[in-house]
């Protein structure tokens, strides 16, 4: 904001409770308006679109899954790597 300015509004997630309240004093201080994504709509936060396009690129779309067991244990696998090794 020192470099480039005070932007017009910044769109968040409602994320922690105490957390928020603090951003949105101090935004109010500095003039900036908050627009926040519609709760149970992941396909507005960037973070959880990227992730599901990756789970589709990466897994949906490769394997097929002949059974509900064998796609939980798939699915399991794919977001330990995408967690942890990645």
């Amino acid at each position: 904001m020192s470099t480039r300015g005070v932007p017009a509004h910044i769109r968040s997630d409602n994320g922690p409770e105490m957390t928020a309240k603090a951003v949105r004093t101090w935004l109010r201080r500095v003039g900036v308006k908050t627009l926040y994504i519609e709760p149970g709509s992941p396909w507005e936060n960037g973070y959880v679109e990227s992730m599901n396009g990756k789970l589709r690129d990466e897994l949906l779309d490769r394997e097929r899954f002949d059974t509900l067991h064998e796609a939980r244990v798939l699915i399991e696998r794919w977001r330990h790597h995408y967690t942890t090794t990645r």
